[in-house]
């Protein structure tokens, strides 16, 4: 059996987010099917922010997974990062100002650099787990001969920085989401020209528990027919474009539905009668929550594969995305499955569709289950996968 190690920047069941999300049920799964035995590389940091060593270092285990975290070697001051970042989009700077971003950026851990380089040999397959964080970063290039990258790639500033650019023509194999992911990237990048690359994606986890709408309304006392956004309640994630829109849409449409966010928040929310803010919920929650939901909304404007989307067309809800996030408004179109927008006037006009128009939005979502089932299931994820490393090992 191959030894794969997994490189991701945080990991664990208390993290929030897309990308570390892809890369615990990927190792998970590798693992259980034994496609390969799995190691995972990864920080002691919880908090995406700062970076601060949360978990203690060393080995550990999670769902039969083993797991080698290692310290940070100092946490990043937010607030003063986010203004660096604004004065290197927009003053002269060199590419050495670049690279120093991305260590800043982080999370920079030199003991899992060390490791990764004196393990290499351990290791018959790297994985790394996207391109924008340091531990990809300068770790990917001391293991390049036997690295896949998972660039899990939006359409971002970043994403045309320099000092990215190389990176991509670096790996044995590059491993996309979605068909928008891989043109954009080969778009930006030229990676075609050099790398091999699969569309993979990722499948879903199904809870413990059957979903069920009743017990998420008797938990949260919600009784009437809702819209609903699950994921960091951010600016990162268009989160206050939404509250606008929606502000809107009530002003708007007759019988308006109340919107629920589930999620941790990071920006303040304004007190309205038809705002509810859960917080941060647990994946069984999650599924109970889509099985009450009328309708699911992602504002994203940048997303390389919308978990949320799939869970909630796994669940037969209809989408209503951001149409200015090309790999939204491609699943929804390839789907069937949704509806998207691109103005205030858009989102009130589709969101009342779906309102108004109860057997046209189960059509869409039953039209997302049958696509989530036939593409992104795990038997023809882990069967991709299971194909590509064959191939590079």
């Amino acid at each position: 059996m191959k030894r794969i190690a997994l490189v991701v920047q945080r990991y664990g069941e208390e993290v929030n987010g897309g990308a570390e999300l892809y890369g615990r049920w990927l190792a998970e799964h590798l693992h259980a099917t034994q496609v390969g035995q799995v190691e995972v590389i990864t920080t002691c940091a919880l908090d995406f922010t700062t970076w601060a060593n949360h978990y203690p270092a060393g080995t550990s285990q999670l769902n039969g997974v083993t797991i080698q975290r290692f310290p940070v070697d100092q946490p990043r001051e937010w607030a003063s990062f986010q203004r660096r970042t604004g004065q290197l989009f927009h003053t002269p700077h060199t590419l050495l100002d670049e690279i120093n971003w991305v260590r800043d950026q982080g999370p920079y851990s030199t003991p899992l650099l060390q490791f990764i380089e004196s393990q290499r040999h351990h290791y018959d397959l790297f994985i790394f787990i996207t391109y924008v964080y340091a531990t990809t970063y300068f770790g990917l290039p001391l293991v390049a001969e036997k690295a896949i990258l998972v660039p899990t790639a939006h359409d971002e500033p970043y994403l045309n920085l320099p000092v990215f650019r190389p990176l991509f023509h670096l790996p044995r194999a590059l491993v996309y989401s979605t068909y928008a992911e891989r043109a954009l990237v080969e778009q930006k990048t030229n990676a075609h020209h050099q790398t091999v690359s699969i569309v993979a994606g990722i499948g879903i986890d199904w809870p413990a528990a059957q979903p069920s709408a009743d017990r998420f309304r008797d938990q949260f006392g919600v009784s009437e027919p809702f819209a609903l956004y699950v994921g960091r309640v951010t600016e990162g994630k268009n989160v206050p474009a939404l509250l606008r829109d929606f502000e809107q849409y009530q002003h708007t449409a007759a019988n308006p539905l109340p919107l629920v966010l589930a999620g941790r928040a990071d920006i303040p929310l304004p007190s309205r009668p038809y705002l509810r803010h859960l917080g941060f919920i647990s994946e069984q929650t999650k599924f109970d929550a889509l099985a009450a939901a009328e309708v699911v909304i992602m504002p994203s404007l940048y997303e390389s594969l919308s978990m949320i989307a799939l869970e909630a067309w796994l669940m037969g809800k209809p989408m209503l995305v951001n149409g200015q996030c090309a790999v939204l408004k491609e699943q929804c179109q390839r789907s069937q499955g949704g509806l998207y927008y691109h103005t205030t006037a858009e989102f009130t006009a589709a969101l009342t569709y779906l309102q108004t128009h109860p057997a046209q939005a189960q059509a869409l979502g039953a039209n997302g289950r049958a696509f989530t089932h036939a593409t992104y299931h795990w038997d023809i994820i882990l069967a991709k996968y299971r194909a590509l490393i064959q191939t590079i090992c």
